[in-house]
C-alpha cells in the first residue's frame, strides 16, 4: 500500500449547492488543521472557514475528519464540503497539493478500501456499478452487492466446496479402508447441492449484468418502412424526424429505454438502398457499422393494405446482406393498414406492430426481454461483472468434472485436483488471488474521487 496522501474533488463537474473535496492518508489531519485552523475531532461535523496558504478565507463550509481505520478507505480521511463551484474546490485542492498531497487516480479511494480490507473486490466493484446504474432495478442490484449479498453467496459456495474437498481428501487418506467413502450417496448429494448453488448465483449474476449493460438493438430496413416512427413510439418522444419522403434519416440516432428495469439501447439508422447521394451513402455506411456491433437487429418490413407476403425482393436481398452472427427479429410495421385476413397470415416468427397506433408495441417489448434472456429472479438480481460470470462458469465446470471423475473413474486424486482448481476460481472473484494488472484495470474504470 502506498504511503502517499491523496486528494480529489468527489462531486461531479459543474456548479451546484455543495461540492466535496476528499483527502485520504496520513497527512489528512495536518491538512485539516491547515485549511480550517482547528484540531478536528473524529466523526464530528464542524462548520468552519476554509483558508488558503496565505490565511485568506476561501469559503465557509463543513469539515469532517475520520480517524483510520474507521473510515471508507481505512486510513485517516478528511472531507471538505464547500459551495459547489469548481473555482473554490480547485483552491482547496491546491492547498492540499502544496502541502505534499498528490491527486488521486480514478478509483484510488475504493482501491485503498479494498486493500485495507474494508470491503472485498465484489463490493468494491459494486460501488462503481451503483454510481453508473441507469435504472432503479440496476441500482437495487448494486446495493445488494455492495451490502455483501453477492459476497455472502460466494462465501456459502466456498464453504460447501471446502466441505467437499475435506471429504474427498479424507477419503483418499483412508484409501485402504473396506468402505469406499467416495461412492457414498452423501457425497453425491453434496455435489448436487453445490452445483445447484452455483447455478442460482449464475442466474442472479447474469440478470445483474443485463441490468447494468443492457442490450444494443439496431433498427434496420429499407427507407420509409417506419424505422424512425418505431423509435419514436418506443421512446415516447419525437426523437427522429418522420416524413413521407424516403431517406429522411441520414445519421445514427441513439436512445435508451427501460423495459421492466432492463436498459435497451436503441439505434435508428438510415434506410439501406442503392443511392448516388454521397450524404445518404455516408449514412448507410454508419448504419452498417452500427449493425455490425449490435446485440440484435430489428429488421423492419412494411405491411401493405392488401399484402399477404410482406417481404419484397429488396427486403430479401437486404436480409441476406446482414451479418450472419447477429440475431435478427422481423418486425412487420404499419399493421393498421392491413385487413384482418392479412393479419392472420403473418409469418410465425415475425412481430406485427403499428408505430402509428401503438398496436403490438408491448408484444415487441416482451420479445426484446426474451431475446436478452431477461427473467427476474425471485431473490433479486446481484450486480456482477463478466469476469464473475466467467469464473462462476469455470467453477461449475470444475465441480462437475470432479463429480464425474468420481462416478465414472473412481479417481479421487483427479476429483481433489478439480476441487482445488474450483476454489481458485472463487479466489479470483473475491480478489484473494487477483493480479495487480487486473486490479489496475478494475479501478481505472472508476470516476476520480471514488
Amino acid at each position: 500500500m502506498s504511503s502517499d496522501t491523496i486528494a480529489a474533488i468527489a462531486t461531479a463537474s459543474g456548479k451546484g449547492a455543495i461540492g466535496i473535496v476528499k483527502i485520504s492518508g496520513s497527512k489528512s489531519h495536518d491538512i485539516a488543521k491547515l485549511i480550517t485552523g482547528q484540531n478536528l475531532s473524529p466523526r464530528l461535523a464542524c462548520y468552519t472557514p476554509f483558508y488558503n496558504a496565505d490565511g485568506l478565507t476561501i469559503d465557509h463550509g463543513i469539515a469532517l475528519f475520520f480517524k483510520g481505520p474507521d473510515s471508507y478507505t481505512g486510513e485517516d480521511v478528511l472531507e471538505l464540503q464547500s459551495h459547489g463551484n469548481h473555482v473554490l474546490l480547485d483552491q482547496l485542492l491546491e492547498v492540499a497539493t502544496h502541502a505534499g498531497v498528490r491527486s488521486a487516480r480514478p478509483g484510488e479511494f475504493t482501491e485503498r478500501a479494498f486493500l485495507n480490507d474494508k470491503m472485498d473486490l465484489t463490493q468494491a466493484e459494486a460501488v462503481s456499478d451503483l454510481i453508473q446504474a441507469s435504472t432503479a432495478d440496476a441500482a437495487s442490484a448494486a446495493v445488494r452487492s455492495l451490502q455483501g449479498e453477492f459476497s455472502k453467496q460466494v462465501s456459502d459456495i466456498l464453504e460447501q466446496l471446502l466441505n467437499c474437498r475435506v471429504y474427498v481428501e479424507s477419503a483418499l487418506d483412508f484409501a485402504e479402508e473396506e468402505i469406499d467413502f467416495l461412492k457414498d450417496s452423501d457425497l453425491a448429494d453434496r455435489f448436487a447441492r453445490l452445483d445447484s448453488s452455483v447455478t442460482q448465483l449464475l442466474a442472479r449474476s447474469q440478470e445483474g449484468i443485463l441490468l447494468r449493460d443492457g442490450i444494443s438493438i439496431v433498427i434496420a430496413g429499407l427507407p420509409n418502412v417506419g424505422k424512425s416512427s418505431l423509435l419514436n413510439r418506443l421512446t415516447g418522444e419525437d426523437t427522429a424526424i418522420v416524413t413521407d419522403i424516403a431517406g429522411t434519416t441520414r445519421d445514427v440516432l441513439k436512445e435508451e429505454i427501460n423495459i421492466d428495469g432492463l436498459p435497451i439501447h436503441i439505434i435508428d439508422t438510415a434506410g439501406l438502398r442503392k443511392s448516388d447521394d454521397p450524404i445518404e451513402q455516408e449514412g448507410m455506411r454508419r448504419a452498417r457499422a452500427q449493425i455490425d456491433q449490435a446485440d440484435r437487429i430489428l429488421f423492419i418490413v412494411q405491411a401493405g393494405e392488401y399484402q399477404h407476403d410482406h417481404y419484397t425482393a429488396e427486403d430479401e436481398s437486404l436480409l441476406n446482406e446482414l451479418p450472419s452472427h447477429i440475431p435478427v427479429s422481423i418486425v412487420i410495421n404499419k399493421a393498421d393498414l392491413m385487413h384482418d385476413t392479412a393479419k392472420e397470415s403473418t409469418y410465425q416468427d415475425s412481430i406485427l406492430v403499428s408505430a402509428r397506433t401503438g398496436q403490438g408495441i408491448e408484444h415487441l417489448k416482451d420479445h426484446l426481454k426474451q431475446c436478452a434472456g431477461f427473467e427476474k429472479t425471485p431473490e433479486g438480481a446481484l450486480m456482477a461483472r463478466r469476469r464473475h460470470i466467467t469464473a462462476l462458469n469455470n467453477l461449475q465446470l470444475h465441480i462437475q468434472m470432479a463429480h464425474q471423475s468420481l462416478v465414472n473413474q473412481s479417481a479421487g486424486e483427479i476429483a481433489a485436483e478439480e476441487l482445488r482448481l474450483a476454489q481458485d476460481q472463487i479466489n479470483l472473484i473475491t480478489g484473494e488471488f487477483t493480479s495487480d494488472d487486473l486490479l489496475g484495470e478494475i479501478f481505472s474504470r472508476f470516476c476520480i474521487g471514488k
